[in-house]
């Protein structure tokens, strides 16, 4: 009862106070209008002259006024206040340390000695000078060079203090109100002064920041929950002992809990935090997976928060860095489907985790399949077009993952992957070599199954998807495919096509494809390429060309007879031994009609059958080429092939086209 009834008492000293601090501030707020207002009109070098001396008038306020008498905390409340008020301009941030407010900002981050408590045991103000004081030098600490400078004037003990101050909350007349504030403001200056500073990351540890900060985890206050996650983030980033420690403290079970938390600034900070502990951390990996974090990460893919969808993809990625077995597990548990989706997002750092994440996942042979049949093809190969290095680079690794399974070659190539990894602008080296071994592995596994589901794409899908079948294949297939690909299949008719359409961009593309297939035939000598005749070959020798000296047969050609011996003839070709052997006419005459073939073809053609070779020009070597094929002569054949296709990719396009219409 004595309890209550002395609390009753302060309740009304309280109100004064709060309409007295009300009053302050609304005054504080002027003066700082009026001194903006005075820089603002005032050349900068005035205005500098200006601002500082509102700092040097503020600062010899505190400096005299560090006791519990009402007036001096009043003053020392709106100080700190018009400080930290001028701090949220970074223009001024420099003058405002130039004016020496660092030390006495520090000086007021403890309350004042107890002997100075009044008889009432009154404490005006109590939290509020130091809560202001910590706000303002969170706000200094902003900048890289003011850290260390706060830091020297002894800031971190009184900060760490201040975070214990929890404990006020269950003490007699304490404000809860003002306690949560003041400890937020501490927790959010060790936030900023230790960040990217590797060595106050440290000094934190070492003055004993880490357990209080761990413990405000469990706070019922969320915003103080917040602000001790985004310390620990902090202090655990790049820092190996700062991340045992708070593991030590046992922080991963509340840090787990948060991220189901529906209060999305929650659990974007919690997420942040065990991100940090895992980077480069295996041992701590092992043990957050182990206290149950995969679901709840995988469940924030799916957040209406962004920034902890980006998180939450990123950790992922570093789960699945070197384990497989969680890459499986991952997958399973449905993280396929929400990164795909982030792909497509607005959001480019949102894309570029969710490729880190999809990259990760995509060199398990058990996940590749999934995540092309999930849809995940497309949104990679677009995002080669991104102008950012990483985000490019990491959809390049996914699609690499991706090209090492059978199951997805056919839709990698269908929808144009191939065309798109050969006229993409890559940034870097790295995505430039990651892009041709992808190439490499999608031409590894141009066989059996494969090729046999690309050459039925070719003869049944849509025309856009034959022809991106047909390119993809001139630049991968086998030179011994060659022929049942764009022969027997038809290829070499879509390729033809695209030298007629109307895009210069399919112009191009067929005219390279055909050039590609030229100069994998010219890598076959003649000699090698020309298969042995079904029947032996016997050479009579160049004195028999056309020599009427034991001629049983003869030729008429455009109106010229040409003399010859069957003997020769049988064996040369299948073609002429169904002549003479067969049911034909010609059994048994004297003289055959030639009528489709030129003098001059038809000399050079039985010059190769009486010795084996001949030298084929590019002027003759199409008509050649047409009568070889009629007359089955398949070494004739490749001699014109070749001197065709060693001239120019133009020449092999005829070429093509001359056996097309006799395949035909």
């Amino acid at each position: 009862m004595e309890l209550k009834k002395h609390q009753d008492q302060r309740l009304p000293e309280r109100k004064g106070q709060k309409r007295k601090l009300e009053e302050e501030i609304e005054e504080g707020k002027r003066e700082i209008s009026a001194a903006e207002a005075a820089a603002a009109a005032a050349p900068y070098g005035e205005a500098r002259r200006v601002i500082l001396n509102e700092v040097c008038a503020q600062v010899n306020i505190l400096n005299s006024t560090f006791s519990w008498h009402e007036t001096h905390r009043g003053a020392a409340k709106r100080a700190t206040h018009i400080l930290a008020e001028l701090a949220k301009n970074e223009e001024v941030v420099n003058v405002i340390v130039e004016g020496g407010a660092v030390p006495a900002l520090v000086k007021h981050l403890e309350a004042p000695p107890s002997s100075e408590i009044d008889h009432n045991n009154s404490k005006p103000f109590e939290h509020e000078v130091e809560k202001e004081s910590a706000f303002a030098l969170g706000l200094l600490a902003v900048k890289p060079e003011h850290q260390q400078i706060i830091v020297d004037a002894g800031a971190l003990s009184h900060l760490v203090s201040l975070l214990k101050r929890q404990r006020d909350v269950h003490r007699d007349g304490s404000n809860s109100r003002a306690v949560n504030s003041v400890i937020r403001r501490a927790a959010d200056a060790i936030t900023n002064l230790a960040h990217e500073n590797s060595s106050i990351k440290t000094r934190v540890r070492m003055e004993g920041g880490i357990p209080p900060l761990v413990e405000l985890l469990e706070f019922t206050d969320t915003k103080v929950q917040r602000a001790a996650a985004g310390a620990l983030r902090t202090l655990a980033f790049k820092n190996d002992d700062n991340k045992n420690q708070i593991v030590e403290c046992y922080a991963l079970p509340t840090l787990i809990l948060m991220l189901r938390s529906d209060d999305a600034a929650i659990h974007y900070e919690a997420v942040g935090v065990i991100g940090n502990l895992v980077h480069s951390s295996p041992n701590i990996k092992r043990e957050v997976l182990a206290a149950g974090a995969l679901q709840p990460v995988i469940g924030l893919l799916s957040s209406c928060c962004s920034e902890s969808q980006r998180e939450a993809a990123l950790l992922l990625g570093q789960f699945a860095a070197t384990d497989s077995d969680c890459k499986v597990h991952i997958v399973q548990r449905g993280a396929v489907r929400p990164l795909i989706e982030m792909l497509q997002s607005p959001d480019v750092q949102l894309r570029e985790m969710s490729a880190f994440a999809l990259g990760r996942l995509a060199q398990d042979t058990h996940n590749q399949a999934g995540i092309a049949h999930n849809g995940g093809l497309v949104p990679l190969l677009k995002l080669l077009d991104s102008k950012n290095g990483s985000l490019q680079h990491n959809a390049a690794f996914a699609l690499y993952g991706l090209a090492d399974n059978e199951d997805n070659v056919s839709d990698f190539i269908s929808v144009g992957g191939v065309q798109k990894l050969q006229d993409g602008e890559f940034i870097v080296q790295a995505t430039k070599d990651c892009v041709a071994k992808t190439l490499k592995r999608l031409e590894e596994k141009i066989h059996g199954r494969v090729l046999n589901h690309l050459l039925y794409l070719m003869r049944v899908a849509e025309k856009a998807v034959q022809r991106r079948v047909a390119l993809a294949l001139a630049h991968l297939c086998s030179p011994d495919d060659q022929r049942a690909i764009f022969i027997d299949n038809c290829g070499l008719d879509l390729l033809l096509g695209l030298l007629g359409s109307s895009s210069l961009k399919q112009q191009l593309d067929g005219a390279i494809a055909l050039y590609r297939l030229a100069n994998k035939a010219t890598t076959l000598s003649p000699v090698d390429a020309a298969p042995p005749s079904p029947t032996p070959q016997v050479y009579l020798g160049e004195q028999y060309v056309n020599n009427p000296t034991l001629s049983d047969v003869t030729f008429l050609v455009e109106g010229r007879r040409f003399y010859a011996h069957r003997i020769c003839l049988l064996a040369s070709s299948d073609a002429f031994r169904a002549m003479f052997d067969g049911g034909y006419r010609e059994k048994d005459a004297r003289d055959i009609e030639i009528p489709n073939i030129r003098w001059e073809v038809f000399e050079l053609m039985m010059r190769f059958i009486y010795t084996g070779s001949v030298d084929v020009t590019l002027i003759i070597a199409q008509d050649l080429l047409r009568a070889a094929d009629q007359y089955l002569l398949e070494g004739l054949k490749r001699l014109c092939e070749y001197t065709i296709a060693g001239v120019s990719y133009e020449g092999f396009f005829l070429c093509n086209l001359v056996l097309l219409s006799v395949e035909s």
